[in-house]
């Protein structure tokens, strides 16, 4: 039966439901719209190397983001490229900022960076140790249960035990 302002739909037995009528249409509005999230969120990506944050500003869901990661290794490493450049250029800002504050006379941004950039300024620890190597024998208590523990993980063999005691 047909509605108001519906289409017939027909097929090689003359009639389809509403719902299987709607299948192809909506695999092909959704494989359009799924190459242009992946493209949004990839430019989201490229400005900010935060998912959650990229995810949020394009709608596309985090778990969805990880699935499309998942199953498409191209997307996958287009998304690591896209977080890698984010992420140099926030580190680009952040030097900016952290030289700005150097020529400001900002003396923990000075700290920061003597501490980080010159081998004097650096945290050092001095380890001064007199190390010892003592062989000492199983006791044959001690080889049956070293022996032992080797036959119950799979290791050796109870023939190859008893060639070594």
């Amino acid at each position: 039966m047909q509605h108001h302002g519906e289409k017939p739909y027909l097929c090689r037995s003359g009639s389809v439901s509403l719902g299987e009528a709607d299948w192809p249409k909506a695999s092909k509005a959704m494989s359009r719209n799924l190459a242009v999230d992946k493209k949004k969120l990839l430019e989201k990506l490229r400005k900010t190397p935060i998912v959650e944050v990229a995810c949020k500003q394009t709608g596309v869901p985090r778990s969805t983001y990880y699935r499309w990661r998942k199953d498409d290794e191209d997307f996958a490493s287009e998304c690591d490229e896209a977080i890698e450049h984010s992420a140099g250029l926030i580190n680009d800002m952040a030097e900016s900022q952290l030289i700005s504050a150097i020529k400001d006379k900002n003396m923990s941004a000075i700290f920061f960076w003597l501490k980080h950039h010159h081998k004097s300024y650096k945290t050092r620890i001095e380890v001064n140790a007199k190390l010892q190597t003592i062989q000492q024998e199983l006791t044959p208590e001690q080889t049956e249960v070293v022996s032992r523990a080797l036959q119950l993980a799979g290791l050796t063999t109870e023939d190859e035990t008893d060639e070594t005691r």
